[in-house]
């Protein structure tokens, strides 16, 4: 794993575990259900990461069934005026970490 890698996975763990350093949006699928809360701790708890849903290393996408349902969830890099995609991922001071929450069948 490489220096930028190691730095990128850092911070989307830090931004997923705690909600903070990052934007969150929930898809009309999870926000407003009784269990929204139930669904947003399932993601900051996710530890299941393995070659074939981590590839990259980087830690920014999760699956889980919760219920009957699957849960999506991942983290993507924008600049910070959120128009562009991050041209330097490893750099907080240049990258809005947006993290989506979804049903499965959302995406």
């Amino acid at each position: 794993m490489t220096a930028a890698t190691a730095e990128i996975r850092r911070l989307n763990d830090t931004f997923r575990t705690s909600m903070t350093g990052g934007q969150l949006f929930l898809t009309g699928g999870i926000a407003g259900r009784p269990d929204t809360a139930q669904i947003i701790e399932r993601v900051k708890a996710f530890s299941e990461f393995t070659e074939e849903n981590d590839p990259h290393e980087e830690h920014d996408f999760g699956a889980f069934r919760h219920g009957d349902e699957i849960i999506f969830w991942k983290i993507d890099y924008y600049d910070k005026s959120l128009r562009n995609g991050s041209s330097n991922p490893a750099n907080a001071a240049m990258t809005t970490r947006v993290l989506t929450i979804m049903l499965a069948q959302e995406y």
